[in-house]
């Protein structure tokens, strides 16, 4: 039976400690990361086989692709691609924003989907705050709620077109956090007045999409214990506040924003409502700990995993990969180096 959780691997292909935990554990996906990179063969034979291990020819791969600092497959194999920030920065409008955000999801799609990944990590729909750490950064669309929605939108339609699963994040929102929860645990002081307006509409607006993913934030307008992927009424507020009907997955179990053994962490991020725990460095030992704290894929939780791959299409939007790249790259006009910011590394994003 399919267990409520995505795993990492640890190098280019699997080991066979690996292959047995994974036959046994079955998780529902699988998540790389630049460790687990080298060249398009390469990458097309572990996803091939991680889902052998499984066996399940559908289970999910996932990835960060979202450009700027946050890219796994990167020259000279896959184009460079540039942070969410450089679309409204390159374009003459919103409209031509919305395009190139649009044509560039659609790009990484064709990448990701050649070999064999299925579900990536964007778009990124936190609105940075004034003052805040800039784990965010230029990773963000805009500093503007509605223009996050409506670039987010764009990216979302770009990879959904290409065959590939968007997932939203950092649901209800990271942009405010003064700490980077890769190292910390945040806390927002902010009214929920203040969050519904900034942080949370651009979930709102894009609440149709198959998939989320959580922010190990305690906000304390809704929860101040409880970061919001271990809080049932962080999750709550996410699905009945929000409107989000997908899949709920938690960042990574390993960051330092949470506490108590990965077991825990796992159990008490599926007991607040969560779906799916996601468990990032490969480690083997880690693994089987998340496994303790992790139960099956099942009720709700299945059939919103089941309704997420269902939006996968077969036959994704025709697209001429080499004319597309020149178009899109060109209309950049060489804004492809303005990432800014701590470099996120092999943690989860």
């Amino acid at each position: 039976m399919t267990s409520a959780a995505i795993y990492g691997c640890a190098g280019h292909r699997l080991t066979e400690a690996e292959r047995a935990f994974f036959a046994e554990a079955r998780p529902w996906g699988f998540i790389l990361f630049r460790r687990n990179i080298d060249m398009p063969e390469q990458v097309r034979a572990l996803t091939e086989d991680l889902r052998a291990a499984v066996g399940d020819a559908q289970a999910p791969v996932l990835i960060d692709q979202e450009g700027g600092r946050v890219q796994r497959m990167g020259p000279p194999h896959w184009p460079k691609y540039p942070p969410g920030a450089a679309y409204l920065k390159a374009a003459n409008d919103l409209d031509g924003a919305r395009e190139l955000a649009r044509l560039g999801a659609r790009l990484m799609a064709h990448d990701l989907r050649e070999v064999g990944i299925t579900v990536d990590l964007l778009p990124v729909l936190d609105v940075p705050a004034p003052g805040a750490h800039d784990i965010i950064g230029d990773r963000a669309y805009a500093a503007d709620p509605a223009v996050v929605g409506l670039l987010g939108r764009a990216a979302a339609e770009g990879l959904l077109a290409g065959g590939v699963l968007p997932c939203i994040k950092h649901m209800p929102g990271h942009g405010r956090a003064f700490a980077d929860s890769h190292k910390a645990l945040p806390t927002v002081h902010a009214d929920f007045e203040t969050l519904d307006g900034w942080d949370f509409a651009p979930f709102k607006a894009l609440s149709d999409m198959p998939l989320a993913m959580t922010a190990h934030i305690v906000f304390t307008a809704i929860d101040g214990k409880r970061p919001a992927t271990q809080s049932k009424k962080a999750v709550r507020t996410m699905r009945e506040h929000l409107g989000f009907s997908g899949l709920i997955l938690t960042d990574d179990l390993s960051m330092q924003a949470l506490s108590g053994d990965l077991g825990q962490r796992a159990h008490r991020s599926l007991k607040a409502g969560c779906d799916v725990v996601v468990h990032c460095n490969g480690d083997l030992a880690e693994m089987q700990a998340v496994a303790e704290g992790t139960g099956r894929l099942k009720g709700k939780a299945r059939a919103r995993a089941e309704a997420a791959l269902a939006r996968i299409v077969r036959a994704p939007e025709p697209l001429d990969p080499v004319a597309a790249h020149d178009r899109f790259f060109k209309a950049l006009g060489g804004r492809m180096d303005v990432a800014k910011g701590p470099d996120v590394g092999e943690a989860q994003a």
